[in-house]
């Protein structure tokens, strides 16, 4: 299966509306520190927007508001898979993607059969406090060889500069967040991704 290059990670469907006509074809919604009538009404506008402009949004981890709302991926990190209900996820049809760090994550990942596998930080991040260390491109061609045709998606510190290195280690897509949301000019950022990973 064949995924989009580039892969935004936003915190406000808001956002969906600056990069989706931009040409922006998968994108993430992570919604934190939320009511669930917001919740919802965030997803809810951001699956509007995605097939308004035929791209694909991924839920991540509000998993029982993804299968209300007719949701096609979810995304789930660790933390979330211990309280996802995995059966009701795959008997709803949603694809799944999971995020890992280590051996022991990536084990758990793939006893999933997930439909990518996400490898992070690459670099440091700024994102988000994290016991994880910058995991380096080797990891990443070490991830590609052991999940095969799955797609890897490199996540973390990654900017327009560190794409064309990414992919050139094995990632099948490069994921970022503050390089856009933190810039100046956002939708000239947005351009330039789409350009390095066309």
């Amino acid at each position: 299966m064949m995924l989009p290059r580039f892969y935004p990670i936003f915190d406000d469907a808001a956002w969906l509306d600056r990069a989706l006509p931009l040409g922006v074809r998968l994108v993430q919604l992570r919604l934190k520190d939320r009511t669930s009538p917001d919740l919802q009404g965030q997803i809810r506008r951001g699956l509007v927007l995605a097939r308004q402009h035929g791209a694909t949004l991924v839920v991540n981890d509000h998993w029982q508001i993804a299968i209300d709302e007719g949701a096609d991926w979810l995304h789930l990190g660790q933390e979330d898979l211990d309280s996802a209900d995995l059966p009701a996820i795959r008997r709803a049809g949603l694809r799944l993607g999971v995020s890992t760090h280590d051996h022991a994550e990536l084990d758990r990942a793939l006893a999933l059969a997930p439909d990518y596998v996400a490898l992070g930080p690459v670099y440091p991040t700024i994102l988000k406090q994290m016991k994880w260390h910058q995991q380096g491109l080797e990891r990443v061609t070490e991830w590609k060889s052991l999940i095969g045709d799955i797609p890897l998606i490199a996540i973390g510190g990654m900017s327009v500069d560190r794409a064309p290195g990414a992919f050139a280690a094995g990632a099948d897509v490069v994921s970022a967040v503050t390089d856009i949301t933190l810039h100046p000019d956002p939708e000239g950022r947005l351009r330039d991704w789409l350009a390095v990973t066309a």
